[in-house]
């Protein structure tokens, strides 16, 4: 889970919530809403807390350590405006995400 991911390397790190926020330009509140899964971070902080953690994107937010997908695909992925269309996708289980793939794979085909 990205927040137990989160937790985890902002400790290895000796940082404290309040930290990690200032690093963010962001709250502590606003911080602490990633580690309590009632947020996600954008793509720009998504980006600093690769860096600064040293991991990528991918680790943060699948746990996959050995995927390294390009930044201009987070980026896409993550924007509010796509945002909509899997926002409902990481509750979903295998076969439904499986379904959706196919789908969309008929569409890209169709044009």
């Amino acid at each position: 889970m990205f927040s137990s991911r989160l937790k985890k390397l902002r400790a290895n790190k000796k940082m404290s919530q309040q930290e990690l926020a200032a690093y963010l330009g962001i709250t502590r509140q606003a911080y602490g809403k990633y580690e309590k899964e009632e947020a996600q971070p954008d793509f720009d902080s998504l980006k600093k807390l690769s860096s600064l953690f040293d991991v990528s994107i991918d680790y943060l937010i699948t746990g996959n350590e050995n995927t390294h997908s390009p930044d201009a695909m987070w980026k896409e992925f993550l924007d509010p405006k796509t945002q909509i269309f899997f926002k409902d996708l990481k509750d979903a289980p295998e076969e439904k995400i499986e379904e959706l793939i196919r789908f969309w794979e008929f569409i890209k085909e169709r044009d």
